[in-house]
């Protein structure tokens, strides 16, 4: 008894091959392949950018904040003092932040001392926020002492002030220079408190990619920050980093612990939780849509298949009565269209993973011939459109399309299974 042949024969794939590239006047649908294939590139390739641009956003979002902010801030809540007066300043920074610096995870612990004050230079004044450092932790700030872009000298930092990209160019000062600093809680007299203005040198000019920290931001040595601000011998917060940062929220309790009675806690996530879990929501939301396109997209091999097996009736008669099974003849047509959709997808990933790949020259062309403009980093925080290759990415999106490509292909070819010879062969 002869052994009937294993599913996907050679002589299955050769027939499916022979439909697929036949010419619409031998009864072939050459045309609405390549639609059907044109339209699984392009969505696998939309569903790839954008996950690799959600990624990337993502990830640069999060690494600015960790990497020019505190990770946990330390600060105190509101106390009386002996003269009646309300204040919320460590007087024993010192000895909580070695306290802080035993806690399992903690990475460095600096004392700042922070305000909000005037700058200007010339004609110019901007509003700028303050930070009082050691030159030894601010040496420990990654967006700060290795920045996107800089100019000058970290090292002379006691010298001088450092100050962000944004706000050396709202006065128009450079390295150098000599900027006031105007703070309306100065001097103390019997006639009330006068303003405080000092001038310092700008020794140091940072980029840290942040719109919105580099536009306002300007770091202070901690003892002249005391003096400025009148905060002799305390601190008004400590920033505190830590080596995993995902897993802040189980280090609050040691964290509050070591700090004390009065210690309160605000993390990156609490500063930055709502915005990110908006990511979140418009990711899940922009991934479905995507997938409805990639389904659209194989819709367009139901359509071809139809054809296909409409224009070749007569064929399936003839193979049927040949003694071709049911089986064989599903299989035929399966595979005409799961290699519509198989090729669609690897040339979707191709094209998603060089635009990823190489998004930084394509945006700059962008840019170029749109005039300029298409970015604005006041809106989105960052200074260019970041994206972030990853697997996850890549064979979610290879495993949506094909799963999709292969689900619809079941149908027509069921219908050319099933179709019965002698119908088919009776007007031919």
């Amino acid at each position: 008894m002869a052994q009937s042949p294993p599913p996907f024969a050679g002589y299955e794939w050769m027939i499916a091959w022979r439909y697929l590239r036949a010419r619409r006047a031998e009864g072939g649908v050459s045309v609405m392949t390549w639609i059907s294939l044109v339209g699984i590139t392009l969505a696998v390739f939309a569903l790839i950018a954008t996950l690799s641009v959600r990624s990337g956003f993502r990830a640069e979002f999060v690494d600015t904040i960790l990497g020019a902010n505190a990770h946990v801030t330390v600060y105190q809540s509101v106390a009386v003092t002996e003269t009646g007066q309300s204040s919320r300043v460590i007087d024993d920074y010192a000895e909580m932040a070695e306290r802080l610096r035993a806690v399992p995870g903690v990475t460095r612990v600096a004392p700042l001392v922070k305000g909000q004050v005037m700058s200007s230079f010339g004609t110019r004044n901007a509003g700028v926020e303050v930070f009082g450092i050691t030159a030894e932790d601010l040496a420990t700030v990654p967006r700060i002492a290795t920045p996107e872009d800089s100019q000058g000298d970290l090292a002379r930092f006691e010298e001088g002030i450092a100050i962000g990209w944004g706000v050396a160019q709202q006065l128009g000062a450079a390295v150098g220079d000599r900027i006031k600093l105007i703070s309306p809680n100065g001097v103390k007299t019997a006639f009330g408190t006068s303003p405080r203005v000092n001038a310092y040198e700008v020794v140091y000019i940072f980029q840290a990619g942040r719109y919105d920290i580099d536009r306002t931001r300007v770091y202070m040595p901690f003892t002249e920050a005391q003096s400025y601000f009148n905060r002799e011998g305390v601190a008004d917060e400590l920033e505190v980093m830590v080596a995993d940062p995902d897993g802040v929220d189980q280090m609050t309790t040691a964290l509050l612990r070591a700090g004390g009675e009065r210690t309160l806690l605000w993390t990156w996530r609490d500063a930055s939780g709502a915005f990110l879990r908006a990511l979140e929501v418009e990711d899940n939301v922009m991934f479905v849509i995507l997938s409805i396109l990639v389904l659209i997209a194989a819709m367009n091999i139901i359509s071809g298949l139809i054809m296909l097996v409409k224009n070749k009736g007569r064929d399936i008669g003839i193979l049927r009565t040949m003694g071709l099974t049911e089986g064989s003849v599903m299989r035929v047509f399966f595979i005409c269209g799961a290699s519509v959709g198989t090729v669609g997808t690897i040339a979707g990933v191709i094209l998603g993973c060089l635009f990823a790949i190489y998004i930084d020259p394509i945006f700059s062309f962008v840019n170029y011939v749109s005039g300029g403009g298409v970015w604005d980093p006041s809106i989105r925080g960052i200074y260019a459109l970041p994206a972030k290759l990853e697997a996850g990415d890549v064979v979610s999106a290879v495993a949506l399309s094909l799963g999709l490509s292969f689900i619809v292909t079941i149908f027509p070819a069921r219908r050319a299974a099933q179709m019965n010879p002698v119908e088919a062969l009776r007007y031919e």
